[in-house]
């Protein structure tokens, strides 16, 4: 059985949808920080190549080896609609932002990706870890890569998903058991 241990990044105080945009992480919580790290196994660690998963793996790093940033791990790209509030958008394209929470797999922010498009991606990243890698893994990363990976493991749909929390510095165990993946503890505060 491999475990893959999900690490949503620290928070970054920005308002908005963020997506690929490179805003920082706030790292002050240091006692977080250490339950979060001596919770997690001795595995390697690797995050999205965004500054504020970065900076969560290097906090949470710790003796553990560190593997390359992949820009596969990233969050859902929100387009023209990154760092802008919900409520914003909707007063600007009402339609377009309902369609999109409505049906985020056919839908996609404009220049950005929908949620299936995000979800594929990260799986197909995590797919490639699975190949070049053995053991235990340790991902920072995103809300809806995360979750994306959630909904693979739970085999459901997207707004069921959408209803779980994944707390910033929470923990995900998603575990492969050579043909599934199954979900064995989401949205873990230690």
């Amino acid at each position: 059985m491999r475990r893959f241990w999900w690490v949503r990044h620290a928070p970054t105080h920005q308002k908005g949808m963020v997506g690929w945009s490179d805003v920082p992480a706030f790292l002050e919580d240091a006692e977080l920080i250490g339950r979060v790290s001596a919770h997690l196994p001795a595995a390697p660690v690797i995050s999205s190549d965004l500054l504020r998963s970065v900076a969560t793996a290097d906090a949470l790093q710790g003796p553990r080896v560190r593997l390359p940033h992949d820009p596969g791990l990233r969050e859902l790209n929100f387009g023209t609609w990154e760092l802008r509030t919900a409520a914003e958008v909707e007063a600007e394209a009402p339609e377009a932002i309902r369609s999109f929470w409505d049906d985020p797999t056919n839908n996609r922010p404009p220049e950005g990706e929908s949620w299936d498009e995000m979800r594929d991606r990260v799986g197909a990243a995590v797919d490639g870890l699975m190949a070049r890698t053995s053991g235990d893994l340790i991902v920072v990363a995103h809300f809806g890569a995360i979750l994306g990976q959630v909904q693979r493991a739970r085999r459901c749909g997207v707004q069921e998903v959408l209803a779980q929390r994944i707390d910033n510095l929470s923990v995900t165990c998603l575990a492969f058991d050579g043909r599934d993946w199954h979900a064995e503890a989401v949205n873990h505060i230690p």
